[in-house]
């Protein structure tokens, strides 16, 4: 199991790309990843519906959350235009997402799920899964020595698995600069785990130092592939107590 972060062929640009778990990779700034041997693209934390499901609960935000995100993923979609599609789950940000959409924005959905072969990841927030659209759902997706799941798993990894993939806790980097710090959602990776950032444009991080984290990666093996506007920042894990 190898995984390259530094030495890549772009780490200051549009995307980074290295390996993980024996196959190329490419961190796209959207923070979807993309797998170009396997023809793989991998989102998580879409949260759709979630200024939606904020307002049935009383607090209101701008509802232009779900329009924004599908905005960006089909943008991301488009670029790549991938075989296979693998939302790491907390697709909706709630059990009546999927069924609550406005009519439009669950026509624009149905048409992305039917671009290539999508596996749908059940998560905390849609344990129901979404709602009968294209594509399969799962608890967790094996797939070339890679396992596709929501939440991190506890424990060393089964013998016929590689590496895991997964979302959940959506992953931040804060770096400090004299009177300044930057704070911005980030890739995860040591040669086990690979962790995604929210692609919600709203969803937040929780920033890598987090007790959350702890056990979760090995910081000496730890990559971290920060988002920026318009292109990824690689480093190690250790340059954040040094920046």
């Amino acid at each position: 199991m190898t995984f390259c972060a530094c030495e890549t062929d772009r780490p200051y640009g549009p995307v980074a790309s290295g390996r993980f778990a024996g196959h190329a990779i490419t961190f796209d700034c959207s923070g979807a990843a993309y797998f170009p041997e396997l023809s793989l693209l991998v989102i998580s934390d879409l949260h759709l519906e979630r200024g939606a499901a904020h307002a049935r609960r009383g607090f209101f935000l701008p509802p232009y959350d779900t329009a924004q995100t599908l905005n960006a993923l089909a943008a991301v979609v488009r670029r790549y235009q991938p075989l296979r599609i693998v939302s790491l789950g907390d697709s909706f940000h709630d059990r009546l997402g999927a069924q609550a959409m406005m009519p439009e924005l669950r026509e624009r959905l149905e048409e992305l799920a039917q671009t290539g072969e999508w596996i749908w990841i059940t998560g905390n927030h849609d344990p129901d899964g979404v709602g009968g659209l294209p594509g399969h759902e799962s608890h967790e997706w094996n797939f070339e020595g890679l396992s596709f799941r929501h939440e991190p798993g506890g424990g060393p990894l089964p013998d016929a698995v590689e590496g895991e993939v997964c979302g959940h806790l959506h992953p931040a980097a804060t770096l400090k600069r004299p009177g300044k710090s930057v704070r911005r959602p980030c890739f995860a990776a040591d040669d086990k785990r690979l962790m995604l950032p929210a692609f919600s444009t709203k969803a937040g991080g929780l920033d890598l130092k987090h007790s959350a984290f702890s056990g979760l990666f090995d910081r000496k093996k730890l990559n971290v592939h920060m988002l920026g506007p318009d292109r990824v920042y690689s480093f190690p894990f250790a340059e954040l107590n040094r920046r």
